[in-house]
């Protein structure tokens, strides 16, 4: 089965700077997740139950301690800013029922990037109410490939809290509806995402698309992200997570919440195009769905 996507990781240098920056943007912002491993997370949750995961660095001590360990998560994390700096999108995760299996054909693959990874930590929903959330991840990541990785996501227990309040947003948005990763040759890296996501890659016009059942995941060259985002990236032949598209049913909302606030943005197409900020890792784009 295909693994549908889970969230995005967004490595950030202050969590309060995140959490301003997301809201600026129109999203509502959770309440503080601490993982036992010393990292910190603010996220933002949509109604197709995915979200994004501001990630910052917590208990240092905790995360020296995770990373002798052999904890992957803390140290592709180590590593995308020691290459990236504090600000970025570093990491893909897709839905699974069963990580043990995933790490399996991770590792028959080539790709596996780490051991398998169980954790829980507290959920607080925003009434107050509180419950545990319980994760089991493995880990995959390409050859020569150090900046981005990705994993599946086993939700061994899932949270009964009410989330729809922090899935409403004012600038409208309501899913990720694509998510673009930008290397030289998109498609010298087709094989290592149908291996990820258990889906297959097809040609899309000036894309490699891999088509999972509630988003795609899209690769392009400089030249067509620049012509579909109507900026240019940093020169880089590496493969690199670059930006999200959300879905939503009225553009003007966005745009309206987006003059608003004062955020830079520009319309290209039909999408209004948000570039990278503290706090904000990626180009950020808006499009409507029906």
């Amino acid at each position: 089965m295909h693994r549908p996507l889970d969230h995005l990781v967004m490595p950030t240098a202050s969590l309060g700077g995140a959490r301003e920056r997301l809201a600026a943007l129109g999203f509502t912002v959770a309440p503080t997740g601490i993982h036992p491993f010393g990292t910190e997370n603010v996220c933002v949750y949509f109604s197709d139950d995915t979200f994004l995961e501001a990630l910052a660095a917590g208990d240092r001590d905790r995360m020296d301690a995770a990373v002798k360990a052999g904890n992957a998560f803390v140290a592709r994390d180590r590593q995308f800013r020691a290459r990236n700096g504090q600000e970025g999108f570093s990491a893909a995760v897709f839905g699974t029922k069963n990580a043990d299996d995933d790490h399996a054909a991770f590792v028959r693959a080539g790709i596996s990037a780490g051991d398998r990874l169980d954790f829980s930590r507290p959920f607080v929903d925003a009434s107050g109410k509180a419950d545990e959330a319980s994760f089991r991840l493995a880990f995959a990541a390409e050859a020569g490939e150090p900046e981005a990785f990705f994993f599946t996501c086993e939700r061994a227990n899932v949270p009964q809290v009410d989330r729809s309040a922090l899935q409403a947003h004012s600038n409208g948005a309501q899913r990720i509806a694509a998510v673009v990763a930008s290397a030289a040759d998109p498609a010298g890296h087709a094989r290592f995402f149908e291996a990820v996501t258990n889906a297959p890659s097809e040609v899309f016009g000036s894309k490699i698309r891999v088509k999972l059942s509630n988003t795609n995941i899209d690769l392009l060259g400089p030249d067509a992200f620049a012509n579909e985002f109507g900026s240019d990236i940093p020169a880089s032949g590496a493969l690199r997570l670059a930006a999200v598209i959300f879905g939503l049913r009225d553009l003007t909302q966005a745009q309206r919440h987006l003059a608003a606030t004062g955020i830079h943005y520009h319309r290209h197409g039909q999408r209004l195009i948000v570039p990278p900020a503290p706090g904000q890792g990626a180009f950020f784009a808006f499009e409507e769905f029906s």
